[in-house]
């Protein structure tokens, strides 16, 4: 089997697993004969063996373009082998990420647990005890494009695979893709937190609620905790943590129909999903849910400033993302 399905394979998979990835976020790449296949912005990961979703990008000149900080690297559309394209897709808002890990296969998730960790002002310290024997660093919260380029770069060291990026997620590397699949797993249990029981959900009271409105209630689970965990709202219903958040869920959570927002948690009861929200709602939803519940009240959490806020959703990058049906 070719590598580049091989890394189909473990896309897939990796983009099933809500704890790991979330609708459009997370990508896996990579670089073959100084051509690097990055997953294309918007696209899912779970979609990598049933759509053509990797753009092939020019590495070397990526890397010549970074070392000279040129903005050229925050969309990073002029570095696209054309003639190897027939997608026409955009490449990964992150694709600086996987260009400064030197390996040949980067996978980047936004995984629940390492999230748990990544948002609490004692990250590193914390994570330094649960990732002993790794070559690992810690990247402090930056928009993704050059300023977290800069980021990594300074904090990169020879030998490193892991990196945990702070307020964002988890990215391993390694020279094959059986190799970055073990690693992942590896890191993944490493980071592993208690994750609280979900409480009922009153479906009588949703039900009630949506009689005569365009929503109806969440089809997972889960995502319901994001209402009725005790401590789901509380921490997590008025702050941003992590750039898909606001992105797809704008700043905090709704609790009310005021402004018909794509999705409403009901204190108590459960969350109500718009008939007109995008796919990406309810996956983010339940990803909120699943990191608070991983979370506990005395935990130092780092939200993201306003001026982050202002950085993601004003970003050329980012405002893309969101014209896409995802």
């Amino acid at each position: 089997m070719v590598e580049r399905d091989q890394l189909r394979m473990l896309s897939a998979r990796v983009g099933a697993d809500p704890l790991l990835v979330q609708a459009a976020g997370g990508n896996t790449s990579l670089k073959d004969e100084g051509v690097m296949w990055i997953k294309a912005s918007g696209t899912w990961l779970k979609d990598a063996q049933a759509k053509d979703i990797f753009v092939p990008l020019d590495h070397a000149a990526i890397m010549s373009a970074l070392a000279a900080n040129d903005p050229a690297c925050e969309s990073c559309v002029t570095f696209v082998r054309t003639g190897l394209n027939s997608t026409g897709l955009r490449p990964s808002i992150e694709t600086t990420v996987h260009a400064l890990m030197p390996q040949r296969v980067v996978v980047h998730v936004h995984c629940v647990n390492t999230i748990a960790w990544a948002i609490r002002a004692d990250a590193e310290q914390r994570l330094s005890e649960k990732l002993q024997g790794f070559a690992w660093a810690f990247i402090p919260y930056a928009r993704p494009g050059l300023p977290l380029a800069g980021a990594i770069a300074a904090r990169m060291r020879p030998g490193v695979n892991v990196l945990v990026l702070g307020n964002h997620g988890l990215a391993v590397a390694a020279e094959t893709v059986e190799a970055a699949d073990a690693l992942l797993a590896q890191v993944v249990t490493a980071l592993t937190r208690p994750v609280r029981p979900a409480s009922p959900v009153d479906r009588a009271a949703l039900a009630r609620l949506c009689t005569g409105t365009a929503y109806k209630p969440a089809v997972m689970e889960e995502t319901h905790a994001l209402a009725t965990d005790p401590l789901a709202l509380k921490r997590g219903g008025k702050s941003v943590f992590y750039p898909d958040h606001v992105v797809f869920l704008g700043v905090g959570v709704a609790t009310s129909f005021e402004g018909t927002p794509p999705l409403v948690a009901i204190p108590g009861q459960g969350v109500l999903i718009h008939q007109d929200a995008k796919p990406a709602i309810e996956p983010m939803g339940r990803c909120l849910a699943d990191v608070m519940r991983r979370v506990e009240e005395e935990d130092p959490l780092v939200a993201l400033t306003d001026a982050d806020v202002d950085r993601l959703v004003n970003w050329d990058a980012e405002k893309y993302r969101q014209t896409l049906k995802t």
